[in-house]
Parts: C-alpha cells; structure tokens; sequence
C-alpha cells in the first residue's frame, strides 16, 4: 500500500452494525489495513431488530455465508413479508409482500389493469396476486426455484428473521478468522488532533490508547464519535414520527410457524411479532405523548401469543437521522447514524448500505472532501425516502378512535410524500425514486392496504376488452393458487433444512 492509503481502522462498538462492518470489511480488505474492534459487555445492546428485508441475502452471500448454516447459528426462520393489522381501519389486515406483483401488460404495470376491474367488482384481494403475499396465509415457504424461470416459484423473494445477537456473534467469528482483532473496554476519552479536529485515537478505562486512521463509530444511539466528539448534529423527524418509545419481550413459540412479521396497530402505535425457531420476538412501539409506559407495558403483556420469557426491555429513541454520517474521518453507521422504528425492517438494511457506500468512497489518508460530500449526500437521500415511506403508514388511515390517530391522520406531511400520494390518488401513477430501497410494488401494497383509492388508473388499461383483462386476472391468480399449493409449509421447510437443534426436556424423562 502507498504512505497515504488507510492503515489503520478501528470500529467502536460492536452489536449487529460493528460486527457486519468488522466482517465486509476485513473480507474486502484482505489484511492490507489493521482492523480494531472495540467494545464493552458492561454496554448493552438495544437490538430490536430481528426482522430484515431481502437484500441482506445479497449481503451474506458475498460473505460466502452458507444460509442452512447462518439460519442455524442465529436460530432464524424465513420471511416472505409484514403482514399489518388495524392500520387503515379496526379490523383491516393486508400483506406488504416482498416480490413481484402480477405481471406486466402491455407495457403498464399490472395494478392499472387491477384497479380497472376492481372498478367492475370483478377481482380477488391484490395480495392473491403476489405469491409473497398468497402463501404466508397458509404458512406456506420454500426458496425461489431457479430452474423455474417464468413460474412464481421462480419468483418467491425472502429475508429472515434471526437473533440479532447470534447474528453478531457468527460475523464475529468470520471477522476474527479475516484479522479483526476485538478489544474488550470502556471508552473514556477521544483523543483529537488540534490541527483540524480529526479523531486520533480512543482511551480506554484501562489506559490503553488506541489509535487509527478511520474511525467507524457503531456505538449505538450514544453516538460517542460521531455526536459526544464531533458534535455532528441530528434531525429530529418526531413531528412525522411521533412514536418514541419501545417495549420489547419475548414469548414462547405458538404455531404456525408463519414465514412473516407481523405488525398490529393500537391506539398509539403499533406491536411487532417476529417468529423464531426458539421464541417469538414481540414488542410494542409508541408516542410517549399519547401513553405512558406502564399502559404500553400492560397492551403488549395482553396480547402475547405465547407464555413471556423474560421480563421487558424499555428503549427510549428519537426518530430521525445524523446530518453528516461522515465527518472528518469517522464514519457513522447503525443507530449511531440514524433510527427509525423497525416497521419495515430497516436498519440492518441501513447497516448494509453504508458499507456498501463506504467501499465505494473508502477513502486514502487525505480524506477528501467532494468523497464525503457525495457519501453524505447519498445517505441523506437514502434516508428520506425511507422516512417518506414510514410516514405514509401514520397518515394513510381512516383511525379516528384516539387522539393520536386523529394526530397522524391529519398531520402536516414532507412535500415529497404528498406528491406521491397525490399521483396515486389521480390515476394510481407510482414511480421509483433514484435508487431508493422501496419500489412500485411496496408503495402500491402500503397504499392500496391503508385505504387511498385513485380516481382513475393509466387510460392504456383500458385498450383491451374487459372479458380479456378477467381472464388475464384470473389466470395470474389461479396459477399463485396452484403454486402455494405445492409449497411446503415454513415449518416443513425449516426442519428439512436449516433447523436448530431442540434442548431435552429432562422433565419427560
């Protein structure tokens, strides 16, 4: 390497962000830059996020992690979707399906030719025309066929739900076999050069300095780089996301094994349900404005499936984003750069793509500016758009049983999403922003499920005659019909092939 490459780089925490970051990393950089890690036992972790979205196949897979084997380890299952119960009104429920949604016609995206006859009372429900959304109803799963080109089963798009911290812990094992040295301790000083403020190195409370060229902060919420140091600054989005508060507990498993998360709105926010092999993962998510803690505790403790395992976590949070998640020479990543509430399963996602970012602008010793401008500038983007995305669930709704449904429903939204929302409600128009994670389909889905009607659809739905575009309909939702049929269900799939082993229970022996 030349005298101005990185040398050095020491990432601060560890949790699901360091140890992603610990693994792309050393794996990338292939023993040409030392690699810190530092954390500390005594810090917990907050790690409520178990539910993930498809792309971290793609992150694993350039790991070269064997799925069966990682499934295993974290005690993980399959996820096909979310479903959401209560959101646009008491007593609705529709899936957010990942995956394709019925095939194009004539060049229009299908839902034109939906709405048209939805119009005409001639269609089933949108979700019986996506597979990921068919075949979670019958806790129904496999993996995409990939000699079935054409087929839905060609086409079934999954994620996983897992142990956050067993996930962890296995990219810690891959990272510590690639060089990343850990180093257990407390930070309790940052040391900065006075030329330009560029951390130098971290003190720990044993006296050890350690120091590093790049500096990935994944402390958590905590920000100890990136906010406590460098004073970045954070966007407070809680005018839009007004939820702040979460409760997490475990429970026993119950079946089915269903292949999704699920998410039930309540008078204040909303509870997650994230299915395990071992336990279910349940938690509940809401504006401290509008309920206290103990009311929330009480909701979430009443509506578990299963027998509660532990007792529950309290986390406190401000939705929102950092405004640099780079500056000087520290890069922010996980909840050190931003939060949003796990709805949609997106900050691992987030994880995942500021690595990715980071090897596209992994910087020489100079750190120049336009590098960190556009990273900045990316990540920024990346962020509104999700936030966009998340703001559309609290808005879209007919709820008018609680002050803070009443608050969400009428709220002052970004112009961004009410352009959106505006184009879908004239002719169902939806477009893909840049490269934002949430396509077509997501927004239809999200949409479509939380009550916004269109006046009209693409007016070339309607060049064809109407008995042609039914049995079009009819044909795609036959064909999914007969595909979730031959599924296995996700419990058959999991004990086939990725299933962990269950402890002996001595009280039957």
């Amino acid at each position: 390497m030349t005298a101005n490459n990185i040398r050095e780089v020491v990432i601060v925490g560890g949790g699901t962000a360091g140890w992603m970051a610990a693994t792309a990393l050393s794996r990338m950089l292939k023993n040409q830059c030392r690699i810190r890690l530092v954390e500390s036992d005594e810090i917990g972790i907050i790690g409520v996020g178990e539910a993930t979205i498809p792309h971290i196949t793609t992150f694993n897979a350039n790991l070269g992690i064997d799925e069966d084997e990682f499934l295993r380890a974290s005690k993980g299952t399959f996820k096909l979707g979310i479903e959401f119960v209560n959101w646009g009104a008491i007593g609705d429920r529709y899936i957010h399906g990942f995956g394709k949604m019925g095939p194009d016609l004539d060049g229009l995206p299908f839902h034109h030719f939906w709405l048209r006859m939805a119009q005409e009372g001639k269609v089933a429900d949108l979700g019986a025309y996506s597979i990921n959304s068919a075949a979670p109803l019958q806790a129904k799963f496999m993996r995409p066929r990939r000699d079935m080109a054409g087929s839905p089963l060609g086409e079934i798009v999954h994620a996983f739900h897992f142990d956050a911290g067993l996930y962890a812990r296995y990219l810690r094992g891959l990272a510590e076999k690639n060089g990343v040295v850990r180093t257990e301790g407390k930070i309790v000083q940052v040391l900065q050069r006075e030329s330009d403020g560029f951390i130098d190195a971290v003190v720990l409370e044993s006296g050890e300095k350690i120091g590093g060229d790049l500096f990935i902060d994944c402390s958590g919420m905590r920000g100890v780089l990136i906010e406590q140091t460098l004073k970045t600054g954070y966007e407070d989005w809680s005018h839009w996301l007004p939820c702040d508060r979460a409760i997490a507990v475990p429970c026993a498993s119950v079946e089915p094994l269903l292949p999704l998360t699920r998410s039930t709105a309540h008078t204040a926010g909303w509870q997650w349900r994230i299915p395990l092999q071992h336990r279910i993962g349940n938690g509940h998510v809401y504006s401290s404005k509008y309920m206290s803690d103990d009311e929330a505790e009480s909701i979430l403790l009443n509506n578990l499936d299963g027998e509660q395992l532990a007792e529950p976590r309290r986390i406190k949070y401000v939705p929102g984003r950092r405004t640099k998640a780079w500056n000087r020479n520290c890069v922010a990543m996980g909840l050190a750069a931003g939060f949003f509430e796990p709805i949609e399963s997106t900050n691992i996602h987030l994880v995942q793509t500021a690595i990715s970012r980071l090897m596209t602008f992994f910087p020489r010793a100079g750190f120049d500016a336009a590098d960190i401008d556009e990273f900045n500038r990316q990540a920024q983007d990346e962020y509104e758009w999700i936030r966009d995305f998340i703001i559309l669930h609290y808005k879209a709704t007919e709820r008018d049983d609680s002050p803070f449904w009443n608050y969400c429903r009428t709220m002052d939204i970004p112009d961004s999403l009410q352009r959106r929302m505006d184009l879908y409600r004239s002719n169902a128009r939806i477009f893909h922003e840049g490269n934002e994670l949430f396509g077509e389909v997501s927004w239809l889905q999200v949409m479509h499920g939380q009550r916004i009607r269109p006046a009209g659809y693409h007016p070339f739905a309607d060049l064809r005659p109407s008995a042609m575009v039914a049995e079009y309909l009819d044909n795609v939702e036959q064909v999914i019909k007969k595909c979730v049929d031959v599924m296995p269900t996700h419990a058959e799939f999991i004990a086939a092939n990725c299933a962990i082993e269950k402890p002996i229970d001595k009280r039957n022996q």
